[in-house]
């Protein structure tokens, strides 16, 4: 078996081949956009991206499962899965955004152990592993201090999605008790809380291609990443993610249910 090590290089691996096929697609003004049965866009660049992965991996590690957005689960229940979302963002991606990235995750029986977000337009690449510190472009990372919402910035892919999904109410509470709050969406969001640039992330709906890669990042980044409702987020379909004096806060306000 492969140690930590093995697998951490080829996951960056996948995560600098990967950027060189999407890369040239970007600000393409003539790009083909195509839309899933989900209603999500997709294109070329995701697809390839995505094959160009699954068949380095199925190549150097063919016992290990994928779980992939653009083509489906392979051998899900293997002790070792990859998950992967060739360009989370795709919305960005489209509109000329450089704010789009690669996730790739390595799961060991279902549980997260490694997590990479690549943003190839702005050349960083995070790196989380169980039991280690979060890196950016080699160099350790780590959430602030931030002890009162009140100097918390909250960033949300999109409180259109809260509305339809959760408490709307509740979430607007948050974002007035907050100094700031943004819509800087997407994995970037992620990056920002990890380098300690924000304080509080909250999507309120996810696919696991979302998540896992997440999870070791912002824990690695000595962040708290949870669902919506403060569960363990592995088998969630929501994140908050948040520097740890505020998590359990946010997480009430997030789900305060007055009679």
């Amino acid at each position: 078996m492969d140690s930590m090590q093995n697998y951490l290089s080829f996951a960056c691996y996948l995560a600098e081949k990967s950027a060189k096929i999407i890369m040239p697609w970007f600000n393409k003004t003539n790009l083909k956009v195509e839309t899933k049965s989900d209603s999500s866009p997709v294109t070329i660049a995701d697809k390839e991206a995505e094959n160009f992965m699954r068949e380095t991996i199925q190549k150097t590690y063919p016992e290990h499962g994928i779980i992939g957005e653009e083509f489906g689960n392979t051998n899900e229940n293997a002790p070792y899965s990859w998950v992967l979302d060739p360009i989370d963002g795709t919305q960005s991606f489209i509109c000329g955004v450089p704010l789009f990235g690669t996730l790739i995750a390595l799961l060991e029986n279902k549980k997260p152990v490694i997590g990479i977000i690549n943003l190839p337009a702005l050349n960083e690449l995070y790196v989380g592993y169980a039991g280690g510190k979060t890196t950016l472009n080699g160099k350790e990372i780590s959430v602030r201090q931030t002890a009162s919402l009140t100097d918390a910035v909250l960033v949300c892919t999109d409180h259109l999605s809260v509305a339809k999904y959760k408490n709307e109410k509740a979430f607007l509470d948050l974002a007035k008790q907050v100094r700031l709050y943004r819509n800087w969406g997407d994995c970037y969001m992620y990056t920002l809380l990890a380098r300690g640039n924000v304080d509080i992330v909250v999507d309120p709906v996810m696919n696991p291609w979302d998540i896992q890669a997440l999870i070791p990042v912002i824990n690695g980044a000595g962040g708290v990443i949870t669902d919506y409702e403060g569960r363990p987020p592995e088998q969630g379909k929501s994140i908050v993610a948040a520097v740890p004096e505020l998590h359990t806060q946010v997480i009430q306000t997030l789900n305060f249910h007055p009679e």
